[in-house]
């Protein structure tokens, strides 16, 4: 087969979807039997929510979103919400969903593809060589390439012996999904702007997340704990101190820990072997990060293995690296700093600092820059969603990257694609409100060329030489 991508959450199905659309042959190993139907973060932030509409998956997403005030986004809990109006997005707020759901819809399409998911596949083993990987679990699978999406205790990274490097967590918190059979006055209606759901007591702080009728997304920590307990009985008294008297549980769904560790590998590819999402790269679980940049990685990476298993150069792959890599370092470098900002518990000169950048997120540029850092929209390679008029009739530039194809989009009539470049690229002419007479749009929606160079070199410079040889 052409690639193994191990590990079924966010970013492994993403990436079986886009290599299967590429017309690679792809298996999905996935060690647990089942999906396990927790919230998690349970936020799509606006770029991920473009490239999704790109794909066409972003309506059965919608449809399976939970109720979520229409407000902007967060920087470290503060009350300010970002505004994304400014980035020209036709998706400016936050989209709540438990991740469960979004691995639900990113399944379906990458199966309906022709990507194959196997369930109960434990990595026990995995040699590389000049020409495939070998993957044992309880056979051997060989395949060209293989690609870790495994998560932040990685297996794959484990058996290669790859270094993490980073910090440790400096606090141990509970994420769970329950039920309540009872609640009070403090306990949300619906999900809004973190400033608004997060509450801390003498002892307690927490958020209750409302995800459909009688369920919530849990989050709670002790501030005299550095591991707090994961029992029922902690959990209602963390309810009970947070949110009163009144809040009785009546299920415990899902229960897990998760610390602020951070940590990347140095390098996202070891000869035939990659990594993406939390296997690549963890942090602090605040502004909804995680689950998008794990998604954007496989969007970026998955055109670039199809194009190679067509013929591309082994190079197009660097690029992964070079793209992605300050990605999620810069991911790193903000949730860090919203760590310190976010502390429960603040002493006075923290308090003060909180207060003046508050103050300053009130400033429109402020605002608009932290929004295009937390949403993804400041990306320089996006392109807005620009409505078109062509010969076919009204569109948009989502629907015409449905197809996984690049797009040559002219906006003057007189840009043509050099030869042996049509069964790669779709040339379609179109007037927009744009000033740009050109825009080449990899597979992956980036901008490859804006019209001012030749564009045979930016064909050449973005696909690798071997794709047109």
């Amino acid at each position: 087969m052409d690639v193994i991508v191990v590990g079924a959450g966010p970013a492994g199905l993403t990436l079986a979807h886009e290599l299967a659309l590429g017309g690679a042959e792809v298996v999905v190993l996935e060690k647990l039997t089942e999906r396990v139907e927790q919230t998690k973060g349970g936020t799509i932030q606006p770029r991920t929510a473009e490239l999704l509409d790109a794909r066409g998956l972003l309506t059965a997403i919608r449809e399976r979103q939970f109720e979520r005030a229409a407000v902007g986004g967060h920087f470290a809990g503060l009350p300010v919400p970002l505004d994304c109006t400014p980035w020209q997005t036709r998706h400016p707020h936050p989209l709540g969903i438990p991740q469960w759901k979004v691995e639900e819809v990113l399944e379906a399409a990458a199966t309906a593809g022709g990507a194959h998911v196997l369930r109960g596949q434990h990595v026990t083993a995995i040699r590389a060589d000049d020409t495939g990987v070998t993957v044992t679990t309880d056979r051997d699978l060989r395949a060209r390439y293989v690609v870790a999406c495994d998560g932040a205790h990685s297996t794959v990274r484990k058996l290669l012996d790859l270094p993490f490097p980073g910090r440790p967590g400096t606090y141990r918190a509970v994420l769970t999904d329950v039920r309540l059979s009872a609640v009070s006055d403090l306990v949300p209606a619906q999900a809004g702007h973190m400033s608004t759901m997060t509450r801390t007591t003498a002892d307690h702080w927490g958020m209750l997340v409302p995800t459909g009728g009688d369920h919530y997304r849990f989050t709670y920590g002790k501030l005299d704990e550095a591991e707090p307990s994961m029992s029922a009985e902690a959990v209602q008294q963390a309810l009970t101190a947070i949110y009163g008297e009144p809040t009785t549980l009546a299920e415990v769904l899902t229960i897990s820990r998760f610390s602020d560790a951070t940590r990347q590998l140095e390098n996202y590819r070891h000869g035939r072997v990659f990594f993406a999402g939390d296997a690549a790269h963890i942090h602090g679980p605040l502004g909804g990060q995680g689950l998008n940049l794990g998604v954007q990685d496989a969007f970026n990476l998955g055109w670039k293995l199809a194009a190679t298993l067509r013929g591309a150069a082994d190079s197009l792959l660097d690029t992964y690296q070079t793209e992605r890599h300050p990605k999620a370092a810069r991911v790193l470098h903000h949730t860090s700093a919203q760590r310190v900002l976010a502390v429960p518990n603040p002493d006075p000169d923290l308090l003060a600092l909180s207060e003046i950048f508050t103050d300053l997120m009130r400033l429109p540029e402020t605002n608009r820059y932290l929004a295009g850092m937390m949403s993804g929209l400041d990306d320089p390679a996006r392109l807005p969603d620009l409505d078109l008029v062509t010969a076919d009739g009204p569109t948009r530039v989502a629907e015409l990257l449905r197809n996984g194809r690049a797009v040559l989009l002219d906006f003057t009539g007189g840009v043509e694609l050099p030869a042996g470049w049509a069964e790669r690229v779709n040339l379609v002419r179109a007037k927009a409100d744009t000033a740009l007479p050109a825009v080449l749009l990899r597979p992956d929606a980036a901008v490859a060329w804006r019209g001012d160079t030749p564009l045979e070199d930016a064909l050449l410079a973005t696909f690798q030489p071997a794709l047109g040889a």
